[in-house]
């Protein structure tokens, strides 16, 4: 199994009771199975602040590892209710963090689907939040199919 896909991200970080998007990406990628993990992987942008990193997230049963590799290279491990300590590389130097999952929600299978994520994470011992991670994901033309048939 070896797909294009269309991937939809958002991310929202929630302080005091505000809620800000802090990224918003629609964007194509590919969507692998290798052994028993799915693999989704796709190229960051301008968006995202991001530009010239890939990112790979890994799914295994309910772990999600998230891998960015280029300009930042990082990797974070999302397991309900478990601690990840995590680094976080980038031009302007590196970070340890602490990444805890309070849910992770993964709704996947050979055709695509959806992955959410809540977190918390920790720079330097300081908390940023509540992180709301969420992807969808679906193969290229899927919809255009549907509208299609309709005509």
């Amino acid at each position: 199994m070896d797909k294009n896909v269309i991937i939809s991200v958002k991310g929202t970080q929630s302080t005091n009771n505000q809620v800000n998007i802090i990224m918003e990406l629609v964007t194509e990628g590919k969507y692998y199975k290798k052994d028993e993990a799915y693999f989704i992987t796709y190229d960051e942008s301008e968006v995202t602040g991001m530009n010239g990193t890939t990112t790979t997230l890994m799914v295994t049963d309910d772990v999600v590892t998230l891998v960015r590799a280029g300009s930042v290279n990082s990797q974070f491990v999302f397991q309900q209710g478990q601690k990840h300590i995590s680094y976080y590389d980038t031009e302007y130097g590196a970070f340890t963090v602490g990444v805890t999952a309070n849910e992770v929600d993964v709704r996947i299978d050979d055709n695509g689907g959806e992955i959410r994520i809540d977190y918390q994470l920790e720079i330097d011992n300081n908390e940023t939040g509540e992180n709301d991670f969420w992807m969808s994901i679906r193969e290229v033309g899927q919809l255009n199919d549907e509208h299609n048939r309709g005509h």
